[in-house]
């Protein structure tokens, strides 16, 4: 009686994760509408109003310094241990290494680079314009303020606009870009706001950043991401050059090289033994200490001298083998 394990909830979730979909050609790729276009032009206006409300040294200003002297880390101590933690939600390296690694799976599994390269993409344009626009403001901090009630602008600082709340609206909003189908855009959208948002609010809670740097943070992520489209036709490029390469190195390596022309091996005779081989040879030449002619047994040779035989005939001798006649005796 054959009898089947019956599946855990694990092993249904391996058995899901084993599946090999087709790469995703249904997927609707962001295209720069007039919509998205306004968006743009809306924010840039609103960034350089904030720059320019900030260098004015304005009501903003004032109220930077107002929520610097309030103190939330000391009003409300009790959660400072949580805030902290919070906090590594918009830092680059974390962030970073946690969406890339969820991005590369989807890369492999549904056989496409384009989450990967559009990671890199956003990264790089959030590096250069953030980056580019704090080295340029050089603001400093409020635990670095020298005095009271200024804009603290030119003298070195590297917090305006937030790195920590642009990476957040950057990163954890290209799950949002990068959805498959609009629900999941949708709900990923409002998880990438409300943690950008909070990220932001701690960062003016542990008095890292002015409340007017957090601002100008959330508008140049959201930039950022609203850029991304102009981005694609080189995403795909990118991707359909890697392909290729790939495709061309796999052919290189299953393509057999070119067979050398083997000479035709010279016949050779079947070795024989030692043993059978040694008597015919032995036979065949004739030792050097024998004169030639025929072989004969030391028996029936006779010691020949170059004067004669070495010992003299005698009377009395008589050939092996025959019978000797009796002998006379002679007395004395």
């Amino acid at each position: 009686m054959r009898t089947e394990r019956n599946l855990t909830r694990l092993d249904r979730v391996f058995a899901r994760l084993d599946r090999e979909p087709e790469r995703p050609a249904h997927i609707d790729v962001p295209r720069m509408s007039r919509h998205r276009v306004a968006l743009i032009a809306g924010g840039l206006a609103f960034y350089l109003a904030i720059v320019w409300l900030v260098v004015d040294t304005s009501w903003l200003v004032r109220l930077d310094w107002q929520v610097m002297f309030f103190r939330p880390y000391q009003q409300w101590a009790e959660i400072h241990w949580f805030v902290d933690y919070y906090v590594v939600l918009g830092q680059r390296g974390p962030t970073a290494v946690m969406v890339a690694a969820w991005l590369g799976w989807r890369s492999w599994r549904q056989h496409t680079l384009r989450p990967l390269l559009t990671l890199g993409a956003v990264l790089l344009l959030l590096n250069i314009t953030v980056g580019a626009a704090k080295l340029g403001m050089g603001r400093l901090g409020p635990h670095y303020a020298t005095t009271i009630g200024a804009n603290e602008m030119g003298l070195g600082g590297d917090i305006f606009p937030s790195g920590h709340t642009a990476n957040a609206v950057v990163t954890w909003g290209i799950l949002a870009y990068l959805a498959s189908t609009p629900r999941a855009r949708r709900w990923l959208s409002a998880v990438s706001a409300v943690t950008s948002l909070g990220v932001g609010l701690a960062t003016v809670y542990l008095g890292t950043h002015w409340l007017s740097d957090v601002i100008l943070g959330w508008v140049a992520g959201l930039l950022v991401l609203l850029a991304l489209p102009w981005c694609e036709p080189l995403i795909a490029r990118t991707e359909t050059a890697v392909f290729d390469l790939r495709d061309r190195w796999r052919a290189r390596r299953s393509t057999p090289e070119a067979v050398k022309p083997v000479e035709v091996p010279m016949p050779l005779k079947p070795r024989t033994p030692a043993s059978q081989n040694e008597p015919a040879a032995r036979s065949a030449r004739t030792p050097a200490y024998l004169a030639p002619g025929p072989h004969t047994t030391r028996s029936e040779r006779t010691p020949v001298t170059p004067a004669g035989p070495r010992r003299p005939p005698h009377p009395d001798r008589v050939a092996r083998g025959t019978t000797s006649a009796a002998r006379p005796l002679t007395g004395g």
